[in-house]
């Protein structure tokens, strides 16, 4: 069940309960995020055997696989047609505007349903693919004895607050192989994430195989938290992953953390240290401890390299380098390491992302501070005219229990439950940082006491929704109780998937 492929569980995710005869009002429609605007029109449309896609050439990849998708979900046959015919008994039509749309980002979409009819339109096949996303949240539970699938008919118009909504996944506590980070791509892409955050080296383990230091994977790559045997990604797999990830529409964000939680490369390299000794590998959970040796040149070819080689396989803008917790490295070492990273980074044509504490040096004119821990680092990257990416750990952190009788996960940051991971305003959390400063928002899973795809899911669902539709929809459109009563009925899709999902009991389910 863990490794159904794409298509397979989108099939399972695609539909809602609704109660017979078919919905005739949109505003009914339990959606998640919540979109900008519904306009209902109180008819239906009827998706069927024979229904038709139009499309011109350009979409013709898009539009296969968009009936593979609608074939999987409701078993009917779908037809791909280039150009505008006639024949068919209800027709989907696929457009890009470019700039004809209103002035929103790429990822606005229109989804028109009529009562033959659907236009899906949006400048990019990025916003496409959120449209598709809705239109199958749209589907009810089951089809009619004749399999006819109704969809309640309206105007939906839609577009993101935010350009950045992501997920990170820590991958170096604990290791977690390509199959599972491709469903956990799955999983994100429903809801309309857009960013993966891959944490690929830290004390315990080094994630990613880079070529010219092989050590770094053979060895420091070789435990994990416990002791456990760890593993890495070949070069071949970590580009499969960003490609898989492209296909849902997912940029993928590598980070190496430097120079703290770099044990596993310093294990690795001797040379790495100021006394040029390999500590033991570590499988503890404790920070802070260790740093690369900032005055040696040495450590500088080896940031090089490892940008270098990474860069070259990530199509995405962004480089994340780390940065927090270098408890054991002096300030006024850290300063000019993080500068002198900084320019490493954009030499090889990428933005860089640092925790917040990276503030502390003179940032680069488009890089981004990531604010986890001290709002006033997060501001001083604002002074410098930086954008903010919001991770504050008590609120977004997927590792925080939910309670105190949450067997996984910890609790430094908080307790943080369903209705509190809701709760808050990204725009008003930090008085100093408004929505202007803010790239977006990202739910980071650290891994310490995560060990396998189930308990990823049960820390991850359904805080990850409740973030979504933080970073999706607008303001005024965001409301707790009107969120939990359409996550009760969006609970059917996860149950489908198999996911592993938290039932809170801040949650009325029926």
């Amino acid at each position: 069940m863990k490794n159904l492929p794409f298509l397979l569980l989108i099939a399972m995710l695609a539909s809602f309960s609704c109660e017979k005869p078919a919905p005739t009002d949109l505003n009914k429609a339990a959606l998640i995020p919540f979109p900008k605007e519904i306009f209902p029109t109180h008819e239906r449309f009827c998706l069927q055997n024979g229904t038709v896609i139009h499309v011109q050439e350009h979409l013709l990849p898009f539009a296969e696989a968009m009936e593979e998708t609608l074939e999987a979900t409701t078993n009917l046959d779908i037809v791909v047609e280039r150009g505008d015919i006639t024949s068919g008994p209800s027709h989907i039509y696929l457009e890009l505007l470019g700039d004809d749309m209103d002035d929103e980002g790429p990822e606005a979409y229109e989804l028109n349903i009529k009562k033959k009819k659907i236009y899906l339109v949006s400048k990019s096949e990025a916003g496409l693919f959120r449209g598709l996303q809705t239109l199958l949240q749209l589907l009810p539970t089951t089809p009619t004895e004749d399999n006819h699938w109704f969809v309640a008919s309206g105007v939906i118009t839609d577009a993101p607050q935010y350009d950045y909504r992501g997920a990170m996944l820590d991958v170096s506590r604990h290791f977690f192989g390509v199959d599972d980070v491709k469903r956990f791509i799955d999983l994100i892409a429903l809801c309309k994430i857009n960013y993966l955050h891959l944490h690929l080296a830290d004390d315990q383990g080094w994630r990613i195989e880079i070529k010219s230091w092989p050590n770094l994977t053979t060895h420091g790559g070789s435990t994990q938290v416990g002791g456990g045997p760890g593993g890495y990604y070949t070069q071949e797999d970590y580009q499969e992953i960003v490609r898989y990830a492209q296909s849902r529409y997912v940029t993928i964000v590598p980070e190496i953390d430097m120079p703290g939680h770099t044990n596993a490369a310093l294990a690795s390299y001797p040379e790495l240290n100021c006394n040029g000794m390999s500590p033991a590998l570590y499988t503890g959970t404790e920070v802070g401890f260790s740093t690369l040796c900032t005055s040696k040149e040495i450590v500088y070819q080896f940031v090089d390299d490892v940008v270098r080689e990474i860069a070259a396989m990530t199509p995405g803008p962004y480089f994340h380098i780390g940065g927090d917790e270098s408890h054991v490295t002096a300030l006024e070492d850290y300063i000019p390491f993080i500068e002198r990273v900084q320019d490493i980074v954009t030499k090889y044509d990428k933005q860089v992302i640092g925790w917040d504490e990276i503030s502390h040096a003179e940032l680069r004119e488009d890089g981004v501070v990531q604010y986890w821990a001290m709002a006033e680092n997060a501001l001083r990257g604002v002074a410098q005219g930086t954008k903010v990416l919001l991770s504050p750990a008590h609120k977004v952190y997927l590792d925080m229990q939910y309670d105190s009788t949450t067997e996984l996960g910890l609790h430094w940051a908080a307790y943080i439950e369903l209705d509190s991971a809701y709760l808050w305003s990204p725009e008003t959390l930090v008085p100093g940082i408004g929505k202007e400063n803010i790239l977006g928002i990202e739910s980071p899973l650290w891994t310490e006491t995560i060990t396998n795809m189930d308990e990823i899911e049960y820390m991850v669902f359904p805080r990850l929704l409740a973030h979504a539709e933080l970073s999706w929809s607008p303001a005024e459109a965001r409301n707790w109780g009107h969120f939990s009563g359409r996550l009760v009925r969006y609970a059917e899709h996860l149950k489908r998937l198999d996911v592993d999902y938290y039932a809170s009991p801040v949650v009325t389910w029926k």
